[in-house]
C-alpha cells in the first residue's frame, strides 16, 4: 500500500514565531489531545522540540490500549519540526508542523501528516476519518487558545499555584496557561493526604487558583462523606485563604472553587449572582465553603468564588458517566426531566478562568455557566442527537432516590437555570455558548 498524505492548514492571528512558541512549551501536547483519547503520558526525553527528544504515550486503539514512541528528527525554530514514529499502531507515520509567514500579523499553521497502517488498505477510511477529527479539534483548540494568550500580549505572564493540578479542570488550566507562557506551580498535599498542602510554592505567585476538594457527586451522602466534603472544601480553602493572606507580598488575586450548588432548586427561573442562597446541604456547605476564603479579601487580595456548573468532558465528570449509558442506547431524562442543568463546556471553562485572573475588575461570586441553561430534559435530547442514539429512556425519581438518597435528590432531580452575569458584563467571549455545538466538540462529533 502507498503512503497516505493527510494536510491541514489554519490561519492565525499570530506571528510564526509566536505558534511555534506555543507549540514548544510545556502544556502543549496535552491541550492538543482530544478529552475522547485518554492518552496517558508515560515517558519525556530529551528537551522539547529539539531533535532526538521523545515522548512515549499509551494510547487506545480500538479495545487495546497501545504504546507509541514519538521521536522529533527536524526542528527549525521558528518554521518547522517534525515527528515520527519509532513504535506504534502504524508502519509509518510522519508529521510535519510547518509555520508560515501570513502578513505582517498574521501565520499559517500546515499539519502534513504522511501514514500507512500495517494491514494495508483494510481499515485506511476509518483512519482517514479519524485524523480528520483529530487535526479539527487540534485547530479549534489552537486558534482559540492563541486567540485567548493574544489578548493579554501586553501584560507580564503569571506565576499561578493550583491546587487540585490533576483533576479535570485544573490539569487542563495548567496545561493552557503553562503554553501561554505562564508559570504554574502545583500544589500538593503533605504525605498523609487531607487538606494540608505544601505552601511553600506559593512564595513570589501573583496568583493562586483553589480547586482541590472531595467529590461531591461521589456517592450517596453518609454522614461520614459529608465530613468529609464539609472538611476538604471548607478546611482545605481556609487554610489557603490564610496562607495566602500571611505572605509578606500576598498574591494579587486568589481564586476559590465553588459551586451552583449555592443557590439550590430554582425551579424555572433563570437566577445570577444576585440571587440568595438556596436550602439544603449543598447550600450551606458552599455558603462555608466561600466564607473560608474571607482572610483573602481582609487582606486586601482580590477575591473571586467561581461558581461552577456542571462541566462538560469526556474525560471526566457527569458527561463521562452519562456516555456509556447513552451510547448503549439507554439514555433519557432524570425524574421529571424539567429540573434546571446549568452547564458549560470545560474548554470555555480555562477560558474563563484565565478572564478572571487577567480582569480586575472581577470580584466576589462569578458563575462559571455556559448563558444557555437547559432542562434536564433537553440536555438528555441533546446528548442523543449528538451521539446518534434514542434518548427516551426515563430514570424515574424513585430509582434516583433509592440509589443515591440524599444526594440525587439534590444534585440529579434538582437543579437551577444559572446564567454568568458577572463574566458577560465583564466581556468574557464564550467559545461554546450552545449545547448542541458545545457536545459535539467536547466528544469529537
Amino acid at each position: 500500500m502507498a503512503d497516505r498524505v493527510f494536510e491541514r492548514r489554519l490561519r492565525l492571528p499570530v506571528s510564526a514565531e509566536q505558534v511555534f512558541a506555543w507549540h514548544a512549551r510545556p502544556g502543549a501536547f496535552e491541550r492538543l489531545t482530544p478529552p475522547w483519547r485518554r492518552v496517558r503520558v508515560l515517558e519525556r526525553r530529551g528537551r522539547g522540540l529539539a531533535a532526538g527528544s521523545r515522548l512515549v504515550i499509551e494510547t487506545p486503539v480500538g479495545p487495546i490500549r497501545t504504546r507509541w514512541v514519538a521521536e522529533h528528527t527536524v526542528c527549525e525554530p521558528p518554521r518547522r519540526f517534525v515527528d515520527v514514529q519509532r513504535e506504534g499502531p502504524f508502519a509509518f507515520w510522519e508529521h510535519e508542523h510547518r509555520f508560515e509567514d501570513d502578513g505582517p500579523s498574521a501565520s499559517t499553521l500546515v499539519d502534513r501528516v504522511t501514514w500507512r497502517l500495517p494491514t494495508g488498505p483494510i481499515g485506511a477510511g476509518f483512519a482517514a476519518s479519524q485524523l480528520e477529527r483529530l487535526f479539527a479539534r487540534r485547530h479549534a483548540v489552537t486558534l482559540a487558545d492563541l486567540e485567548r494568550h493574544a489578548a493579554y500580549a501586553d501584560r507580564p505572564r503569571l506565576r499561578v499555584a493550583v491546587s487540585g493540578a490533576s483533576g479535570l479542570v485544573g490539569s487542563a488550566l495548567c496545561a493552557f496557561l503553562e503554553s501561554g507562557g505562564h508559570e504554574v506551580r502545583r500544589l500538593t498535599r503533605r504525605p498523609g493526604g487531607g487538606v494540608d498542602f505544601d505552601l511553600a510554592p506559593l512564595d513570589g505567585v501573583d496568583a493562586v487558583v483553589h480547586l482541590a476538594g472531595e467529590n461531591i457527586a461521589g456517592g450517596r451522602w453518609t454522614e461520614e462523606h459529608k465530613r468529609r466534603i464539609v472538611g476538604s472544601r471548607v478546611e482545605g480553602t481556609g487554610r489557603l485563604a490564610r496562607a495566602a493572606a500571611s505572605l509578606s507580598t500576598p498574591p494579587r488575586v486568589f481564586v476559590s472553587a465553588s459551586a451552583i450548588g449555592f443557590y439550590g432548586d430554582s425551579a424555572s427561573r433563570e437566577i445570577d449572582e444576585s440571587a440568595p442562597r438556596g436550602a439544603g446541604f449543598l447550600a450551606e456547605t458552599t455558603t462555608a465553603w466561600e466564607d473560608a476564603a474571607a482572610p483573602a479579601p481582609g487582606r486586601g487580595i482580590r477575591t473571586v468564588l467561581a461558581r461552577f456548573g456542571v462541566v462538560l468532558s469526556p474525560s471526566g465528570g457527569a458527561l463521562q458517566k452519562m456516555l456509556t449509558p447513552f451510547l448503549l442506547g439507554g439514555g433519557g431524562p432524570i425524574g421529571s426531566g424539567r429540573q434546571g442543568f446549568s452547564w458549560i463546556a470545560l474548554d470555555d471553562v480555562v477560558g474563563a478562568i484565565h478572564f478572571v485572573l487577567m480582569n480586575e475588575t472581577l470580584s466576589g461570586p462569578v458563575n462559571v455557566t455556559a448563558p444557555n441553561p437547559v432542562s434536564q430534559r433537553d440536555f438528555a435530547h441533546a446528548l442523543g442527537r449528538v451521539v446518534r442514539r434514542p434518548s427516551f429512556l426515563p430514570l424515574p425519581a424513585a430509582v434516583v432516590q433509592l440509589a443515591f438518597g440524599e444526594m440525587g435528590e439534590a444534585m440529579l432531580l434538582g437543579g437551577a437555570f444559572v446564567v454568568p452575569r458577572a463574566l458577560e458584563r465583564a466581556g468574557f467571549a464564550f467559545r461554546h455558548p450552545e449545547l448542541d455545538a458545545a457536545l459535539r466538540f467536547e466528544l469529537g462529533r
